[in-house]
């Protein structure tokens, strides 16, 4: 689990936003004040640090060095018009900043980014225990790894990639023969769907990751 240190001075910014993360798969510790930031940081490691620039009681920067001094990645929150902050939190060697108001979303892909960048992109979270690592090419369950095929593996990616979505046979037999070139045709597809079903734990009877949207495709939510 990526965890996170959320340094903000606003209570109800740290309070939505941090459990917005949670719901996002991230372990989040919460300070309002440079001195706590810095002590949650000499107590436990962390993954990524968020601060805010403009402390109540101290400020981002000094947070920022810390953190930097132990390897862990910055991402500024910043106030609009504040563009020496950011000049200078950059200088300091922050990965990124994000100016306020932003989108939730905005702020997770920027987190992601970061971390793919410093080589500490989260394994993705699935039911049944199942975790991916796009990266690294590692699908496990209950932490033991599943040997997929290539083709079985594109096929999971696709499905991460358009979670929440419907994807039609003919979406989905597109994308595996542009990645693999391979020919996969409708018979064939449906065959690889029930054997990653089943590698992933997923009832192919009862699927709960890989859901079957009748008569349109699938869908994993």
């Amino acid at each position: 689990m990526i965890r996170i240190l959320l340094v903000e001075d606003d209570t109800s910014i740290i309070e939505t936003l941090s459990a917005f993360l949670e719901r996002e798969g991230f372990i989040c510790a919460k300070a309002t004040r440079e001195d706590e930031a810095k002590e949650k940081l000499d107590r436990a490691p962390f993954d990524l640090a968020l601060l805010d620039v403009s402390l109540a009681k101290g400020s981002g920067f000094p947070v920022c060095r810390a953190a930097k001094e132990k390897g862990v990645p910055v991402i500024f929150l910043t106030a609009s018009g504040e563009e020496e902050s950011v000049v200078r939190g950059l200088d300091m060697g922050a990965d990124d900043y994000i100016t306020k108001p932003f989108r939730p979303r905005e702020l997770v892909s920027r987190i992601k980014s970061v971390l793919r960048r410093s080589g500490k992109e989260p394994a993705m979270t699935l039911g049944n225990g199942v975790t991916v690592d796009p990266e690294r090419g590692i699908v496990k369950r209950d932490g033991e790894e599943i040997k997929l095929s290539a083709l079985e593996f594109r096929l999971l990616l696709v499905f991460l990639n358009h979670r929440g979505k419907l994807l039609t046979r003919e979406k989905l037999l597109e994308d595996i023969w542009d990645i693999a070139g391979d020919f996969v045709n409708d018979n064939t597809l449906t065959v690889y769907i029930k054997r990653l079903r089943v590698k992933l734990g997923d009832d192919p009877q009862e699927p709960q990751l890989i859901k079957t949207v009748r008569g349109l495709g699938y869908r994993m939510d």
